[in-house]
Protein backbone atom coordinates (compact mmCIF):
# COMPACT_ATOMS: atom_id res chain seq x y z
CA UNK A 1 0.00 0.00 0.00
CA UNK A 2 1.89 3.25 -1.47
CA UNK A 3 1.08 6.55 0.93
CA UNK A 4 2.22 9.76 0.62
CA UNK A 5 5.70 11.00 2.72
CA UNK A 6 3.62 12.81 4.98
CA UNK A 7 1.65 9.80 6.07
CA UNK A 8 4.83 7.93 6.54
CA UNK A 9 6.19 10.30 8.48
CA UNK A 10 4.03 10.38 10.94
CA UNK A 11 3.17 6.40 11.20
CA UNK A 12 6.93 6.70 11.48
CA UNK A 13 7.14 9.63 14.50
CA UNK A 14 4.28 8.49 16.15
CA UNK A 15 3.88 4.90 16.05
CA UNK A 16 4.87 4.74 19.85
CA UNK A 17 2.37 6.98 21.03
CA UNK A 18 -0.37 5.76 18.80
CA UNK A 19 0.03 2.37 19.61
CA UNK A 20 0.52 2.98 23.33
CA UNK A 21 -2.88 5.40 23.29
CA UNK A 22 -4.75 3.73 21.91
CA UNK A 23 -4.03 0.48 23.70
CA UNK A 24 -4.63 2.53 27.03
CA UNK A 25 -7.88 4.26 25.86
CA UNK A 26 -8.70 0.64 24.96
CA UNK A 27 -8.32 -0.40 28.71
CA UNK A 28 -11.71 1.49 29.08
CA UNK A 29 -13.71 -1.28 27.11
CA UNK A 30 -12.37 -4.05 29.06
CA UNK A 31 -13.01 -2.49 32.02
CA UNK A 32 -16.55 -1.45 31.76
CA UNK A 33 -16.95 -4.70 29.74
CA UNK A 34 -18.20 -2.71 26.99
CA UNK A 35 -20.98 -0.35 28.53
CA UNK A 36 -19.17 2.56 27.03
CA UNK A 37 -19.28 1.39 23.35
CA UNK A 38 -22.88 3.05 22.61
CA UNK A 39 -21.98 5.94 24.44
CA UNK A 40 -19.03 6.27 22.22
CA UNK A 41 -20.88 5.54 19.22
CA UNK A 42 -23.52 8.43 20.23
CA UNK A 43 -21.28 10.98 21.06
CA UNK A 44 -19.48 9.82 17.43
CA UNK A 45 -22.54 10.06 15.83
CA UNK A 46 -23.11 13.42 16.96
CA UNK A 47 -19.82 14.58 15.15
CA UNK A 48 -20.50 13.29 11.51
CA UNK A 49 -20.15 15.49 9.41
CA UNK A 50 -20.58 18.60 11.36
CA UNK A 51 -24.08 18.33 11.54
CA UNK A 52 -25.08 18.34 14.63
CA UNK A 53 -22.93 21.36 15.39
CA UNK A 54 -24.00 23.05 12.45
CA UNK A 55 -27.88 23.09 13.45
CA UNK A 56 -26.74 23.88 17.15
CA UNK A 57 -24.61 26.88 16.11
CA UNK A 58 -27.85 28.17 13.33
CA UNK A 59 -30.36 27.77 16.50
CA UNK A 60 -27.77 29.83 18.54
CA UNK A 61 -28.01 32.21 15.97
CA UNK A 62 -31.85 32.70 15.78
CA UNK A 63 -31.77 34.42 19.47
CA UNK A 64 -29.81 38.03 20.09
CA UNK A 65 -28.73 36.74 23.63
CA UNK A 66 -27.15 33.63 22.12
CA UNK A 67 -26.42 34.86 18.48
CA UNK A 68 -22.33 35.84 19.34
CA UNK A 69 -21.99 31.88 20.53
CA UNK A 70 -23.60 30.47 17.34
CA UNK A 71 -22.05 33.44 15.29
CA UNK A 72 -18.52 32.46 16.65
CA UNK A 73 -19.08 28.96 16.83
CA UNK A 74 -20.23 28.63 12.86
CA UNK A 75 -17.32 30.51 11.58
CA UNK A 76 -15.25 28.00 13.72
CA UNK A 77 -16.85 25.19 12.29
CA UNK A 78 -16.26 27.20 8.73
CA UNK A 79 -12.45 27.24 9.26
CA UNK A 80 -12.06 23.86 10.74
CA UNK A 81 -13.46 22.45 7.69
CA UNK A 82 -11.53 24.10 5.35
CA UNK A 83 -8.34 23.33 6.95
CA UNK A 84 -9.14 20.40 7.51
CA UNK A 85 -11.29 18.37 4.49
CA UNK A 86 -10.11 20.54 1.42
CA UNK A 87 -6.32 21.13 2.63
CA UNK A 88 -4.76 18.60 4.96
CA UNK A 89 -6.75 15.24 4.69
CA UNK A 90 -6.24 15.55 0.65
CA UNK A 91 -2.48 16.92 0.88
CA UNK A 92 -1.65 14.26 3.81
CA UNK A 93 -3.48 11.31 3.13
CA UNK A 94 -3.10 9.45 6.17
CA UNK A 95 -4.89 5.68 5.69
CA UNK A 96 -7.31 5.09 8.21
CA UNK A 97 -5.82 2.72 11.63
CA UNK A 98 -7.38 -0.54 10.34
CA UNK A 99 -6.31 0.01 6.88
CA UNK A 100 -3.56 -2.32 7.68
CA UNK A 101 -4.77 -5.87 8.38
CA UNK A 102 -2.08 -7.07 10.21
CA UNK A 103 -1.53 -4.39 12.97
CA UNK A 104 -3.05 -4.38 16.37
CA UNK A 105 -5.36 -1.39 15.45
CA UNK A 106 -7.21 -3.73 13.34
CA UNK A 107 -7.22 -6.27 15.83
CA UNK A 108 -8.85 -3.83 18.33
CA UNK A 109 -11.10 -1.91 15.57
CA UNK A 110 -12.35 -5.47 15.05
CA UNK A 111 -13.34 -6.08 18.05
CA UNK A 112 -15.32 -2.55 18.29
CA UNK A 113 -17.60 -3.21 15.51
CA UNK A 114 -15.41 -2.42 12.33
CA UNK A 115 -16.82 1.43 12.14
CA UNK A 116 -15.71 2.42 8.23
CA UNK A 117 -14.85 5.95 7.27
CA UNK A 118 -14.87 7.24 3.72
CA UNK A 119 -12.38 9.94 3.90
CA UNK A 120 -8.48 9.97 5.07
CA UNK A 121 -7.46 9.85 8.86
CA UNK A 122 -5.03 12.53 9.91
CA UNK A 123 -6.49 15.23 11.35
CA UNK A 124 -9.67 14.04 12.55
CA UNK A 125 -12.44 16.04 11.24
CA UNK A 126 -14.48 14.93 14.38
CA UNK A 127 -12.15 16.61 16.93
CA UNK A 128 -11.73 19.60 14.52
CA UNK A 129 -14.71 19.99 14.36
CA UNK A 130 -15.81 19.76 18.32
CA UNK A 131 -13.00 22.16 19.13
CA UNK A 132 -13.86 24.57 16.10
CA UNK A 133 -16.92 24.59 17.45
CA UNK A 134 -16.71 24.70 21.61
CA UNK A 135 -13.59 26.66 22.10
CA UNK A 136 -15.73 29.88 21.03
CA UNK A 137 -18.39 28.69 22.99
CA UNK A 138 -16.04 28.25 26.08
CA UNK A 139 -14.00 31.28 25.63
CA UNK A 140 -17.61 33.28 24.86
CA UNK A 141 -19.05 32.29 27.73
CA UNK A 142 -19.49 32.24 31.53
CA UNK A 143 -16.46 30.04 32.93
CA UNK A 144 -18.20 28.34 35.77
CA UNK A 145 -20.96 26.48 33.07
CA UNK A 146 -18.90 26.72 29.36
CA UNK A 147 -15.79 24.71 30.62
CA UNK A 148 -18.06 21.87 29.85
CA UNK A 149 -17.97 22.50 26.16
CA UNK A 150 -14.42 21.51 26.13
CA UNK A 151 -15.62 18.14 28.24
CA UNK A 152 -17.73 17.32 25.13
CA UNK A 153 -15.12 18.52 22.58
CA UNK A 154 -12.50 15.94 24.39
CA UNK A 155 -14.99 12.82 24.70
CA UNK A 156 -15.49 13.19 20.91
CA UNK A 157 -11.68 12.93 20.36
CA UNK A 158 -11.29 10.13 22.53
CA UNK A 159 -14.98 8.39 20.87
CA UNK A 160 -12.61 8.34 17.84
CA UNK A 161 -9.76 6.50 19.59
CA UNK A 162 -12.21 3.90 21.34
CA UNK A 163 -13.32 2.99 17.98
CA UNK A 164 -10.19 3.05 16.52
CA UNK A 165 -11.56 4.64 13.56
CA UNK A 166 -8.48 7.50 14.19
CA UNK A 167 -4.75 7.37 15.81
CA UNK A 168 -4.15 9.52 19.11
CA UNK A 169 -1.91 11.63 16.79
CA UNK A 170 -4.89 12.58 14.49
CA UNK A 171 -7.27 13.64 17.35
CA UNK A 172 -4.41 15.66 18.17
CA UNK A 173 -4.02 17.22 15.23
CA UNK A 174 -7.71 17.96 14.88
CA UNK A 175 -7.69 19.10 18.51
CA UNK A 176 -4.82 22.11 17.45
CA UNK A 177 -6.48 22.95 14.29
CA UNK A 178 -9.65 23.04 15.90
CA UNK A 179 -8.70 25.13 18.21
CA UNK A 180 -6.52 27.68 16.25
CA UNK A 181 -9.77 27.87 14.59
CA UNK A 182 -12.33 28.77 17.34
CA UNK A 183 -9.41 31.51 18.51
CA UNK A 184 -9.93 32.79 14.88
CA UNK A 185 -13.60 32.59 14.75
CA UNK A 186 -14.14 34.37 18.55
CA UNK A 187 -11.58 37.27 17.33
CA UNK A 188 -13.32 37.82 13.50
CA UNK A 189 -16.64 37.40 15.77
CA UNK A 190 -16.29 40.27 17.28
CA UNK A 191 -15.38 42.43 14.66
CA UNK A 192 -18.37 41.85 12.95
CA UNK A 193 -21.04 44.99 12.74
CA UNK A 194 -23.11 45.40 15.93
CA UNK A 195 -26.05 45.45 13.51
CA UNK A 196 -25.71 42.01 13.46
CA UNK A 197 -25.87 40.79 17.20
CA UNK A 198 -29.11 43.16 17.13
CA UNK A 199 -31.14 41.96 14.20
CA UNK A 200 -34.51 40.23 15.20
CA UNK A 201 -35.87 37.54 12.69
CA UNK A 202 -38.84 37.08 14.68
CA UNK A 203 -39.94 40.66 14.65
CA UNK A 204 -43.31 41.12 12.73
CA UNK A 205 -43.23 43.55 9.77
CA UNK A 206 -45.69 46.29 9.79
CA UNK A 207 -48.73 46.99 7.15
Amino acid sequence: MQITAAALWLNTVFAGFDQSVTLAVHKLYELAGGVLTPFMELISLMGKGGIFLICLSLFLIFFKKTRRFGTAMLLGLAIGALCTNLFLKVVIARPRPYADTGSIFYQLWSMMGQHLESDKSFPSGHTTSAFAAMVPLFLLGNKRVSWLALVFAFLMGLSRIYLVVHYPSDVLGGLIVGTVAGILAVLIAKKLPGKWYELNFFKKERD
